[in-house]
């Protein structure tokens, strides 16, 4: 694949399947409400809670009354406590020491500031030229707003660089971006599906 100088990652679904740490976080939140937990992790309700920015989740779960009460309770769960229920994706950070040496990486996510803290804990964090969060544009995903602040900081043209997801979100943000989009697992549509990290290596003739 010639004139690719950048890659786009995902942090959840994608560099971690952090699914049961999503639901653990929602789970908190909901029973500080008094509401019901999130029983059933593949519900549409455990989707949203595992692909949405958290101001999204607050709004749809708990109605536009509650979200910066739960945005307050939420700043006092301490995520540390739920980094061993993150599991690394197969592979992904020795594929990121490797393409980290051919081109320059960066991390757009839905999730806010914890993911710097992810990072670190995971031993990844330098493999990323740029992470971009939602806390540092005003719409996340599916808008591209996420997606062109992280090209603009790693100083390259949008047709210069790969973004792998995961979700219906980041396909949508990727083709609105004008980069493409590389479908991990297959879950959703992509200019290219990949099923386990190593493969983006041998599409790109660095493997």
């Amino acid at each position: 694949m010639k004139n690719i100088c950048g890659i786009i990652y995902d942090c959840d679904g994608v560099l971690f399947d952090s699914r049961r740490a999503n639901l653990a976080y929602y789970g908190k939140v909901l029973s500080y409400f008094g509401e019901l937990p999130l029983l059933d992790e593949d519900s549409p309700r455990a989707d949203l809670c595992h692909t949405h920015a958290s101001l999204d989740v607050f709004h749809k779960l708990l109605g536009p009354a509650r979200v910066s009460e739960a945005q307050t309770f939420a700043e006092t769960i301490d995520i540390h406590s739920l980094f061993p229920l993150m599991i690394p994706e197969k592979g992904i950070p020795q594929v990121l020491d490797r393409l980290s040496k051919r081109m320059v990486l960066a991390l757009a996510t839905n999730r806010g500031r914890s993911v710097c803290a992810i990072l670190d804990h995971f031993h990844m964090r330098n493999y990323f030229k740029a992470v971009v969060t939602s806390e540092d544009v005003q719409r996340p995903k599916p808008s591209p707003d996420m997606l062109l602040l992280a090209v603009d900081k790693l100083g390259l043209k949008p047709e210069q660089v790969l973004f792998v997801g995961d979700s219906e979100l980041d396909r949508q943000a990727a083709r609105q971006a004008g980069l493409r989009f590389v479908a991990y697992k297959g879950w959703v549509d992509g200019d290219l599906i990949i099923h386990e990290h190593q493969e983006l290596e041998t599409l790109l003739g660095v493997a």
